[in-house]
C-alpha cells in the first residue's frame, strides 16, 4: 500500500481516475516519474486555460519571489494586486465597456458563490434563489443547495433551504421553452416559487454534460431578471477566461450580469485564486462584512496579470475558435465512425463534450485513454458523457495526436461491445 492509499483521505478522486504519479509538466502535457507522456485533455478541471506552467508566468513568479515580494497580505493593498487590477480594468474591462468593482473572496470559486448569494439577499432583502437542473456551483453548505448535480446532492447533513430548481435550457427537449416556464412561475404568485433575490446560472454547464445555453435564453433571463427586480448571477468558473471563446462566456449573448463570480484561471497558473464581479450600484457591503484569510493571493495576482496579456489583442481568442474548428472537425469524423457508441457531440470554444449511449461505455474510454497516454474525464448527470477540456494553448499537433488516441479508444470499445457471434456446429443425429 503506497502513502496516498495510507495516509490520504478515501475523498481522494481524481487520482482514482489518472493512477500515476506526475512529477512533471510543461504545456499540454504531463509526465510521470517514470518520464511516461500524457496529453492533458482536462486542464485542471479548467483552472489551466494558458497550459502547464506557462513560460512567461513561470518567470513573473521566479522574479517576484527572487524580489521578496509579499505572498500573503489579507486584503492589504501590494503592488502586484495593483497590476493586476490595472490590467483587468484597461485590458478586460474597459474595451467592453464594463463597469464592475472587484472583491477577492478567498481561494476557491464556491468562495465567490457564496459571496454573491450573501450579497444578493443583502441587496434585495429576499432569501430564495432560482437556480437550474444539472447546475454545479460548488461543494460548501450555500453553493450546493443551489448545486442539482445528484453526485454531489445525496444527504450531507446540512440544511438545503431558499434554493429553487428550473429547468435549463434544452432540458425538456428542443421543442420546450423553458424560459416560459420560468416567466410563468415569477408571474403567478401561487406558483409555489418565491420571488428570489438572484437567478444562478452557468452559460454552459460544464460539469452537468457541456450544456449550452442558446444566445436567446440567455438574454429572456437577463429580461425576466431586469422586470422583476432580480439580480442575475453568472457563474463563469470553469467556462470564463476564453473557454468558449471570448473572455467571459456570456459575451455572445450581449448581456451584462449583475455579479460574476470568476476562479479557476484567472489566475493563469493554476494558483487558487477567486473573485467575484460586482455592478457599482450592487456593493453594498459594510467593510470586513465577508472575509477570509486567504483572498490575498500575491502569486496568484501576479500569474494572472500575466495571463491577461494574452487578452490585450484579438489573436488570441481568433486562436482559441480556430482551435475549437479543429476540434469539431475531429468530433464529427468520430462520431460517423461510431454510431453505435456515441450519439453526438457538443461544444462551444475549447469546451466539448461527446455523449455516448451508455455511461459504463463513456467510462471505459476514459480509462482506456488513460492507459494510452490521453488525460480526459466523463461529466454528465449519468456520467455518459466525455468532457474535452484541453488548454487554449494546445498546438496543433498535440491536439491531433490526443484526438488520435482518443479514435483508437473508441474503436476498441466499439469492438468489445460488439456481441460475439459463435460458430454452432450442427452433429447429425
Amino acid at each position: 500500500m503506497n502513502i496516498f492509499q495510507r495516509r490520504e483521505s478515501e475523498i481522494r478522486s481524481y487520482c482514482r481516475s489518472f493512477p500515476t504519479v506526475f512529477e512533471r509538466a510543461e504545456g499540454a502535457r504531463l509526465f510521470d516519474r517514470e518520464g511516461r507522456p500524457y496529453i492533458d485533455f482536462f486542464a485542471g478541471a479548467g483552472a489551466l486555460n494558458y497550459g502547464h506552467n506557462p513560460p512567461e508566468m513561470t518567470a513573473a513568479l521566479i522574479a517576484y519571489l527572487q524580489a521578496d515580494g509579499v505572498l500573503h497580505s489579507l486584503d492589504m493593498a501590494t503592488v502586484a494586486k495593483q497590476k493586476f487590477l490595472e490590467s483587468f480594468e484597461s485590458i478586460v474591462l474597459e474595451p467592453r465597456a464594463m463597469d464592475y468593482k472587484v472583491q477577492f473572496t478567498a481561494p476557491t470559486g464556491a468562495n465567490a458563490v457564496e459571496a454573491a448569494l450573501k450579497l444578493a439577499r443583502r441587496v434585495t432583502g429576499r432569501r430564495n434563489v432560482i437556480a437550474f437542473t444539472n447546475g454545479y456551483h460548488g461543494l460548501s453548505a450555500g453553493a450546493m443547495a443551489i448545486t442539482a448535480n445528484r453526485h454531489y446532492r445525496h444527504e450531507s447533513w446540512i440544511q438545503r433551504l431558499d434554493a429553487a430548481f428550473m429547468p435549463f435550457d434544452g432540458y425538456l427537449g428542443k421543442e420546450v421553452d423553458t424560459l416560459a416556464y420560468l416567466t410563468k412561475a415569477l408571474q403567478d404568485r401561487s406558483s409555489g416559487v418565491d420571488l428570489p433575490a438572484a437567478i444562478v446560472l452557468e452559460t454552459v454547464q460544464a460539469e452537468g454534460g457541456v450544456n449550452i445555453a442558446r444566445d436567446i435564453w440567455l438574454r429572456g433571463v437577463a429580461a425576466l431578471c431586469q422586470q422583476h427586480d432580480i439580480l442575475l448571477i453568472v457563474d463563469d468558473i470553469q467556462v470564463g477566461c476564453g473557454r468558449t471563446g471570448t473572455f467571459f462566456s456570456f459575451e455572445r449573448a450581449g448581456i451584462q450580469p449583475d455579479m460574476v463570480a470568476l476562479s479557476k484561471s484567472i489566475s493563469g497558473a493554476g494558483l487558487p485564486m477567486s473573485v467575484l464581479l460586482i455592478r457599482p450600484e450592487h456593493d453594498q457591503w459594510k467593510p470586513g462584512e465577508h472575509t477570509g484569510t486567504f483572498r490575498g493571493n500575491n502569486l496568484a495576482f501576479v500569474a494572472a496579470e500575466q495571463a491577461l496579456q494574452h487578452w490585450r489583442h484579438d489573436d488570441f481568442a481568433a486562436a482559441v475558435n480556430q482551435k475549437g474548428v479543429r476540434l469539431r472537425q475531429h468530433l464529427t469524423e468520430l462520431v460517423a465512425e461510431n454510431t453505435g457508441l456515441v450519439t453526438g457531440y457538443r461544444g462551444i470554444g475549447m469546451i466539448h463534450g461527446l455523449q455516448f449511449q451508455e455511461a459504463a461505455r463513456c467510462k471505459q474510454v476514459a480509462q482506456e485513454a488513460f492507459g494510452k497516454g490521453l488525460i480526459i474525464e466523463t461529466c454528465g448527470s449519468e456520467g455518459d458523457v466525455l468532457k474535452l477540456l484541453p488548454p487554449l494553448t494546445i498546438d496543433d499537433d498535440t491536439l491531433d495526436a490526443g484526438m488520435s488516441i482518443l479514435r483508437t479508444c473508441l474503436k476498441t470499445t466499439a469492438e468489445r461491445s460488439r456481441p460475439r457471434v459463435q460458430n454452432e456446429s450442427v452433429v447429425p443425429r
